[in-house]
C-alpha cells in the first residue's frame, strides 16, 4: 500500500491562494473543500475558482471535495474543469451510481464520501463504481478540528471491504490529521490523507508534507 499527502488549502490563506499551493511543492495532490453552507454550516468557494486553480497550477493533482446539497447536478462539471478525483457525498446523493459514472465519463475519479455517522456496509455492493471512499474523521465543515478516534473501528471496516472488493479502491480520510494521528490511521487502512491545519499552520508547509509522508511510509512499511 502507498501512501498521499493531499494537504487541504481550507486552512490556507485564500486570499493568497495561488502562493499558498505553491508553498506544497511536496504534495501528492491539492484538497479542495467546496462548501455551500447548506450541508454544511461553511461557505468556501465554488467552480470559478477551481477553474482558476487548474488554470495556475496546470500540473498539480486536484483532489475536489464537495460539501454541498445539489452533489448530483454539480460534481461532473468539477470533473470536466480539470479536477482529477471529485468526491461527492452519499448523504448528499440521490443517484450516486449515475453521478460517479458522470464523473469518470468526464475524465476524473469517482470517490464517495461519508460523514462521521454514515456507516460505511451500504457501499458494499457500489464500490465498483467508486476509485476512492473517503471518511470523514471529524464532523465537516470546519477546519482546525481534533481527529474522532471513534472513527478508526470504520476505517478498518472499509478497509476491510475494499480487500473483499479485489479492487484498488483508495480510503481517504479527512479531518484532524497531523503527525500525532496519521499513523493510527495507516494501521487502521487508510492510504490517502487530508492534512489542513496541520501543514499551513507549519513554519515550512512542504517540510511538514514531506514529515507525514515519512510517517506515513515508514508504518506503511511495518
Amino acid at each position: 500500500m502507498s501512501t498521499r499527502i493531499h494537504p487541504s488549502v481550507l486552512n490556507a490563506d485564500l486570499a493568497r491562494l495561488d502562493a499558498e499551493i505553491a508553498r506544497i511543492p511536496s504534495a501528492a495532490g491539492v484538497h479542495l473543500d467546496v462548501m455551500d453552507n447548506h450541508f454544511v454550516p461553511n461557505l468556501t468557494f465554488g467552480l470559478p475558482v477551481v477553474e482558476c486553480v487548474r488554470a495556475a497550477h496546470p500540473d498539480a493533482f486536484l483532489d475536489l471535495h464537495l460539501m454541498i446539497e445539489q452533489a448530483d447536478r454539480w460534481a461532473p462539471s468539477y470533473a470536466e474543469a480539470g479536477c482529477q478525483s471529485v468526491t461527492f457525498h452519499l448523504e448528499a446523493s440521490q443517484a450516486p451510481v449515475r453521478t460517479a459514472r458522470a464523473i469518470r465519463s468526464a475524465g476524473a475519479r469517482a470517490a464517495i464520501g461519508l460523514r462521521p455517522q454514515t456507516p460505511v456496509e451500504p457501499l458494499r455492493d457500489l464500490l465498483a463504481e467508486f476509485d476512492m471512499v473517503l471518511l470523514m474523521t471529524v464532523d465537516p465543515g470546519f477546519g482546525g478540528q481534533p481527529f474522532l478516534d471513534a472513527m478508526l473501528p470504520k476505517i478498518r471496516r472499509t478497509r476491510e471491504l475494499v480487500a473483499a472488493s479485489g479492487r484498488q479502491i483508495w480510503i481517504q480520510v479527512d479531518g484532524g490529521i497531523g503527525p500525532a494521528t496519521i499513523e493510527r490511521c495507516v494501521d487502521a487502512g487508510a492510504d490517502v490523507f487530508v492534512a489542513g491545519s496541520a501543514v499551513f499552520s507549519a513554519a515550512d508547509p512542504d517540510a511538514m508534507v514531506r514529515s507525514l509522508a515519512d510517517l506515513a511510509e515508514s508504518r506503511c512499511a511495518h
